[in-house]
């Protein structure tokens, strides 16, 4: 088994939990952070044999890993097997204080920033408890400390958004200069307390969604940004994201916390979800266990491989799978390159990413 060069940790407090949020999240709880920090190292003690040292990434999700505040999160940190390349730590804009930024920036990490809209009415509509303003001071803040590298999340497709919305959030965006925007358009898993509420809008907006892609394309594009995966910019190779390339590049990676998912040598592992179960026993507690056979692993890494512009080799275990005539198709039609051996989507076909899979597909 070759080693594992990618970490993922989860944090999964939250101050509150939006409405379109379905990842594993904890409300409440503060009392027990510093107790869940000394779960995920020990968790690590456990499980973290089969990590290369030194790790290509580490990535701390959620969730919000700003919540535990500097002293703790510097304390995770440092806990933490060290990243070569990549250390990467979500935070929530009002999480952002001078003390936090500058821990972010003394360790060198890569921070990302749930901006999501610039539009109050639109917050609104997400539950995002801060505006505008608390973002752009807290890019302030973490520019001001030092950190080096600064990703933006942008949602579009939110209901009651108009095509003048989104051009005023990438306009804002823009203004901020972020090294690394994600661009999502908005999911909201059925069940969730959102879609309930605005189910039908969602529809409305689904019919929409690759006009705003177009629009966002067109907008980062001028401003210099290099649209490098399907929901990803990045201002040059430096600043993009290392850890999420590797997950779409099909690479093994260990997650450590509750509801973190592993793909370690033919195997999938989701961690339960319940918090007193991991904080009892963090390498015990209940998870589920997958094996991922050739076949499987082959039709991930075409269909994650196929996000990226540098698109997919289609030798090995891909070539049985792929039909030519499919990929034949697809460069005739005008969405696809086939050359050198690998297969690259066009803007076209990566906005069709799931359409296109099916037409090569054995």
């Amino acid at each position: 088994m070759s080693a594992v060069r990618h970490l993922y940790v989860h944090v999964p407090f939250c101050a509150h939990r939006c409405g379109y949020c379905d990842f594993t999240t904890v409300t409440g709880h503060d009392e027990r952070h510093a107790a869940y920090v000394d779960a995920l190292v020990a968790e690590l003690a456990v499980r973290g044999g089969c990590l290369a040292d030194p790790l290509e990434t580490v990535y701390l999700g959620g969730g919000t890993p700003s919540r535990l505040g500097p002293d703790l999160l510097g304390a995770l940190l440092e806990r933490l097997p060290g990243a070569q390349a990549e250390t990467t730590v979500e935070c929530n804009p009002e999480d952002v204080t001078d003390d936090l930024a500058r821990v972010l920036a003394a360790r060198g990490c890569r921070v990302s920033l749930g901006a999501q809209t610039f539009a109050p009415e639109l917050l609104a509509v997400l539950e995002r408890r801060t505006g505008p303003d608390g973002v752009r001071a807290a890019v302030g803040r973490l520019r001001a400390a030092g950190v080096a590298s600064l990703s933006l999340d942008l949602i579009f497709g939110i209901p009651g958004e108009r095509a003048d919305d989104l051009e005023r959030d990438l306009d804002a965006l823009v203004e901020l200069a972020p090294d690394h925007v994600s661009a999502y358009e908005l999911e909201a898993k059925p069940g969730t307390r959102f879609t309930v509420h605005h189910g039908a809008a969602l529809v409305e907006q689904a019919e929409r969604l690759e006009d705003h892609l177009d629009r966002v394309i067109d907008r980062l594009g001028a401003a210099g940004y290099d649209w490098y995966e399907v929901a990803s910019f990045a201002r040059g190779p430096g600043h993009r994201a290392v850890h999420n390339t590797a997950y779409w590049q099909g690479r093994d990676y260990l997650g450590l916390g509750i509801g973190a998912v592993s793909t370690v040598a033919g195997e999938r592992r989701a961690n339960g979800p319940r918090l007193a179960a991991y904080l009892d026993d963090p390498a015990g507690a209940p998870h589920a266990l997958e094996p991922i056979d050739a076949e499987t692993a082959a039709r991930e890494r075409l269909m994650l491989g196929l996000r990226l512009a540098d698109g997919v080799a289609l030798d090995g275990d891909l070539a049985g799978l792929v039909d030519p005539a499919g990929v034949d198709r697809l460069v005739r039609a005008g969405v696809a390159r086939h050359e050198g051996g690998t297969l690259r989507l066009e803007r076209r076909g990566r906005m069709l990413l799931h359409d296109c899979v099916k037409e090569i597909l054995r």
